[in-house]
């Protein structure tokens, strides 16, 4: 009897330890799995559409219609990007920063500040499009502002001093930021001008860019000397004056100062390269 209480006993151990082996191994797969669902990579969220902004003169302007030249970088800027983006390009030649703002009212004489005149504070109703809460910048959109080339006139309506070009670049960045739009400053492209064998730089307006993207925290292309790079890098100088031919007529107008659908596509390309290398957000968009 005593002998069959002992089998019986040890039969159940051996039953109970089998089925806490059993449970502690159903238990270590349940933690196994849910440690596995908690590390998996989280679904990623579907992108959302973007439109991108662009406020400049003639080099970042659409072409008019029938005329290959002048084409602007900005006409070729959208096709670098995938079918989530749309760019809105509002460059208008032939205008400076505050013409371009305030088209129209503009005056063609000089104050004692030396600016040309303002004869009504009205922004021009490209500007007021782009501020309309509606159907202008909204959050997560993107406004690239790339003036410099009109502005350096001597005469008014489009003569700009440097503080007030740095002034008015600073508040449309902050128009844009207060919309939850992302600023983009770009100091402006350069004409081909040649020391020799070498392109060099012609424009102004940098150090007032770059001031205008530290007082908004807005990242700032230095398209001046990113383009005068690119045209070293394709031999363009020395020039005998002819910019009709050749590959600089290739690229350029006969001005030496506007693109031809060739050269705009290759400045806008320098203008995606280096929102890539900034590590922009605007980045994840490009093809």
């Amino acid at each position: 009897m005593k002998n069959l209480r002992i089998l019986v006993t040890t039969a159940l151990v051996i039953a109970m330890s089998g089925l806490g082996v059993r449970t502690a191994s159903a238990a270590d797969s349940t933690a196994a799995d849910c440690t596995d669902a908690s590390s998996a990579p989280a679904v990623r969220a579907e992108a959302q559409p973007v439109t991108v902004w662009l406020a400049g003169d003639s080099t970042m302007a659409n072409p008019s219609a029938g005329r290959p030249c002048p084409n602007g970088w900005g006409s070729q800027f959208g096709a670098l990007f995938n079918s989530d983006v749309t760019v809105r390009n509002q460059a208008v030649g032939g205008r400076s920063i505050q013409t371009w703002l305030y088209e129209g009212n503009v005056s063609g004489t000089k104050g004692s500040d030396g600016e040309c005149r303002l004869t009504s504070s009205t922004y021009s109703s490209r500007w007021q499009a782009m501020l309309n809460a509606s159907t202008g910048m909204k959050a997560g959109d993107y406004l690239f502002i790339q003036f410099g080339i009109n502005d350096s006139s001597s005469t008014c309506p489009r003569h700009v001093g440097p503080a007030r070009y740095q002034q008015l670049m600073t508040a449309m960045a902050q128009a844009a930021l207060a919309r939850g739009a992302h600023p983009v400053l770009l100091t402006p492209v350069a004409a081909i001008t040649c020391s020799g064998s070498t392109a060099t730089k012609n424009r102004g307006f940098v150090n007032q860019t770059f001031a205008a993207g530290t007082a908004t925290r807005a990242p700032v292309v230095d398209l001046q000397t990113l383009s005068v790079s690119l045209y070293n890098s394709l031999r363009f100088c020395p020039n005998n004056g002819d910019y009709g031919s050749g590959p600089v007529g290739a690229f350029f107008c006969n001005d030496h100062t506007h693109f031809e659908t060739h050269g705009a596509q290759q400045i806008a390309r320098l203008v995606a390269g280096d929102v890539r290398r900034q590590k922009l957000p605007l980045a994840a968009y490009l093809k």
